[in-house]
């Protein structure tokens, strides 16, 4: 469709690796950033590229590429999702493994940042090819993967079932069963309660303190939200509970609004009977998603891909809040028009920050082996995002900047001091 096609002409002509580069310099400014540790965090620290050859269900060989990016351990041993997609290249994971960077240290959590990818497209793939895949890019990162080096998760396109796969293998590479190596397993392999509405929690607790901050009351509040997988229908439930009036909601086949409200429930029920997508749903009228974008809301959840906001859309956007599902939805240039406009934006590397939050909870329960029950998980990944939240909040007002300029600089003077107490060559 027009909207997809659209989507990836935006993701491939932006540079996400740039766009996270302008919003460092910025901050760095402000924060008067020891220019070594500037040059440090402008680069990643590792970045591995492998060529998997593997068997299709036809017989024939496909060789597919994959990456892994370390982009710190300044704080701890580095943390990120693996993503199966066709946009995948190089430039976008090393831009998703320098926001985990910042997502940890906002959400002060010991890690550093990584982020992995796979450049294929899962929807043409059976489950045994997926498999394949997944063992063999295992194999290929075994020796950059560790419970105290790397530690991917699930992220676009994949989730519990890859991890298992890839536990499985690397655990009989090692010689070992070692659950600790990834999150977002299974709960029956070791995952954590709570993991799988995680993401989609925190930004709905994000989205909870803005508006308490804004004086915006939920209960009379009407909000869309771009995406409808894990993250963007996790979110619309939790807005939804919350009193918010959710007229619109999107993925990459369809979108759809409706001024009385859309029945959450009901679309994710539609979504999990109809492959996965929501194309077809009958709970509202077809719009575009760059109708979505600009409707006449006053929240705005972009859960989607990178560069759904930009300098050619930013104007049109009526929400007063926006809240970044998402990792890296708006472009520079957009959050320039925004803030003219007094657009509030929660940034991705603070509002998505409780599934990482969580994956942390998970990966101590795999080391202690104790175990937390799911309301234990949820009130604290709460309290974590709250505070996360009102340290960021805090920053903005104490620099007189955006809420995202803030969340770097708060990140980035934690990273500071790791750094500079670890020392370097």
């Amino acid at each position: 469709m027009a909207d997809s096609k659209k989507a990836k002409q935006n993701h491939e002509e932006e540079n996400p690796f740039e766009e996270m580069i302008k919003r460092l310099d910025v901050a760095a400014k402000i924060m008067k950033l020891d220019s070594e540790v500037y040059e440090i965090m402008k680069k990643p620290s590792k970045l591995v590229y492998c060529s998997m050859p593997v068997k299709m269900d036809n017989g024939k060989t496909k060789v597919f590429e994959g990456f892994r990016v370390v982009h710190s351990t300044a704080l701890g041993p580095s943390k990120g999702g693996v993503r199966y997609s066709t946009y995948v290249n190089e430039n976008e994971v090393m831009a998703l493994a320098a926001w985990m960077t910042f997502k940890c240290a906002v959400a002060d959590i010991p890690y550093g940042g990584a982020k992995g990818g796979i450049t294929c497209d899962p929807s043409t793939m059976s489950k045994g090819e997926l498999e394949r895949l997944t063992r063999a890019y295992t194999n290929a990162m075994v020796d950059v993967f560790g419970v105290d080096k790397d530690i991917p998760a699930p992220d676009m396109n994949t989730g519990p079932q890859e991890m298992a796969w890839i536990v499985d293998e690397y655990s009989k590479l090692k010689g070992g069963f070692t659950p600790g190596v990834v999150t977002g397993k299974p709960i029956h392999l070791g995952g954590s309660l709570g993991r799988s509405e995680a993401t989609g929690r925190g930004v709905m607790t994000a989205t909870m303190e803005a508006m308490a901050k804004m004086g915006l009351n939920p209960a009379k509040c009407r909000a869309a939200v771009q995406g409808f997988g894990n993250v963007g229908s996790i979110t619309a439930k939790h807005y939804e509970a919350k009193g918010l009036k959710i007229v619109a909601i999107s993925d990459h086949t369809a979108a759809f609004y409706n001024p009385d409200g859309i029945d959450i429930d009901k679309a994710i029920k539609y979504r999990n009977s109809n492959k996965g997508v929501i194309k077809g749903f009958k709970g509202g009228k077809l719009i575009s998603n760059e109708e979505l974008l600009t409707l006449n809301v006053d929240v705005l959840a972009p859960c989607a891909m990178e560069n759904q906001i930009t300098d050619e859309n930013a104007a049109k956007i009526k929400a007063k809040l926006i809240v970044e599902g998402a990792n890296g939805p708006t472009t520079d240039e957009a959050d320039h028009i925004l803030s003219k406009k007094g657009t509030v934006v929660i940034p991705d590397i603070l509002a998505n920050g409780g599934g990482v939050t969580v994956s942390y909870f998970e990966w101590g329960q795999n080391r202690s082996g104790l175990y937390m029950t799911e309301d234990e998980v949820n009130t604290k990944a709460d309290h974590w995002m709250k505070q996360a939240f009102h340290n960021v909040w805090n920053t903005s007002v104490k620099h007189k900047t955006t809420m995202r300029i803030a969340a770097y600089i708060y990140a980035l003077g934690k990273i500071e001091l790791g750094i500079k107490s670890r020392g370097h060559y």
